[in-house]
């Protein structure tokens, strides 16, 4: 990952479900208020103020003032970040076996 990027800290913000929850509906809306965002689930806006000041630290989140309103935002650059270093790498081996199989099928086929 780039550097600068605390990926203790970024797994530690993932691993929650309601941070992922909160993720997930500013992937669906962006620009949310703090209100607008935990509509409807069971929490406080303390609560969510400090699931989000997690998911900030954690560059996850971006947030705009506009006025007295904060707007938040999903960053998903980290977690592209996260899926280029551990799933990419898995994905690698992976491919690298499937090339491999088809050489040897290729092989015993002009034999």
């Amino acid at each position: 990952m780039s550097r600068g990027v605390d990926e203790d800290l970024l797994f530690r913000a993932l691993a929650d479900p309601v941070r992922r929850q909160l993720l997930d509906r500013l992937r669906a809306a962006q620009g949310l208020t703090l209100a607008v965002l935990i509509d409807g689930l069971p929490m406080t806006r303390q609560g969510a103020s400090k699931h989000l000041a997690m998911l900030e630290a954690a560059n996850l989140v971006a947030v705009v003032r506009r006025g007295r309103e904060k707007l938040h935002y999903l960053n998903p650059v980290p977690i592209q970040q996260i899926a280029a270093r551990w799933i990419g790498a898995f994905e690698a081996d992976r491919v690298a076996g499937l090339v491999e199989f088809k050489r040897r099928i290729e092989e015993d086929g002009q034999a």
